[in-house]
């Protein structure tokens, strides 16, 4: 390996790998020749910022914290178990290609989506449900959230999740910077604060390159920030960093949580750094040191 790596030694854990260790180590030299002004930095939220699991046992997802909490009746809750056993095993079958996972994917999150507003969730119940749920942020994250805040990086938090849910879990730690932009699916509430409906267009796992080019009015303002750190735990959140305007430098780093032996080939082949069953942000965090730190 060469020197730019050697500098990183979280890169030489034998949990890590690269397929390329050449092109990870021009692409951390261009950027950090840039400058830190010049970076961004676009991130999944489930399973990526969050933990996949904790002593042995799934940690929830922002949807699933809502699916197990006391606002859902027995049989919501049923039926949205019912919802995540027929669909997640389409949605990590390597078998499939993304194409025909699509479909799927829209009547996952529709149903799912419908069976939320049918329990007349009301807006100041969600915040017990987050402090109530086992939700968890990976190890490190105050780091990752401190570090970028003090240097002026944009954090883009790009969701297939809930919104409201996401934002309330960073907030309850405490990390909830000025720098963070969540793009992601939001409940809409009536005058009474209860849940009628979800805002916007719908943001599934295979979609979020829609949701990029949506929203080019965000990735206008931050122009002048052409070097990219994408984190992702899914071959959906490649797509993340479309919008950004004349991009220069990407760097994608994947969290392989589940069916390692399947996805690990799909994963090399898609991402600059693939992390294996990695509960921490020990990775993003020594890059970011290694980006920020003096030449």
């Amino acid at each position: 390996m060469f020197s730019y790596i050697q500098q990183i030694p979280e890169l030489t854990k034998a949990t890590v790998w690269m397929k390329d260790s050449k092109r990870v180590e021009h692409i951390l030299k261009s950027i950090k020749e840039s400058g830190i002004n010049t970076l961004q930095v676009i991130s999944d939220f489930d399973m990526t910022l969050t933990r996949f699991a904790h002593n042995g046992k799934r940690c929830p997802t922002s949807h699933n914290i809502l699916d197990s909490s006391k606002l859902i009746s027995e049989t919501g809750q049923a039926e949205l178990k019912n919802l995540l056993n027929t669909y997640y095993p389409i949605e990590v079958d390597s078998t499939r290609s993304i194409e025909e996972k699509l479909p799927f994917m829209v009547e996952w999150w529709t149903k799912a989506h419908a069976l939320l507003i049918e329990q007349k969730i009301r807006k100041d119940q969600l915040t017990a449900a987050v402090k109530e749920s086992d939700a968890m942020l990976r190890e490190g994250f105050q780091l990752f959230f401190d570090h970028l805040h003090q240097h002026s990086i944009p954090l883009l938090i790009f969701s297939a999740g809930i919104g409201d849910i996401l934002e309330e879990v960073i907030r309850q730690e405490g990390f909830f910077h000025p720098n963070i932009k969540v793009f992601s699916n939001y409940m809409d509430f009536d005058e009474s604060g209860v849940l009628q409906d979800f805002k916007g267009e719908l943001i599934h796992v295979y979609n979020k390159r829609e949701g990029a080019l949506l929203n080019s009015g965000h990735f206008q303002e931050l122009k002048s920030r052409h070097n990219v750190l994408l984190l992702g735990d899914s071959l959906g959140d490649l797509t993340m960093a479309d919008g950004v305007q004349d991009l220069q430098n990407i760097l994608k780093i994947g969290y392989l949580n589940d069916k390692v032996e399947e996805g690990k080939q799909s994963y090399l082949d898609s991402y600059d750094i693939v992390l294996e069953r990695d509960e921490t942000m020990d990775v993003p965090n020594a890059i970011l040191q290694y980006l920020t730190s003096a030449q």
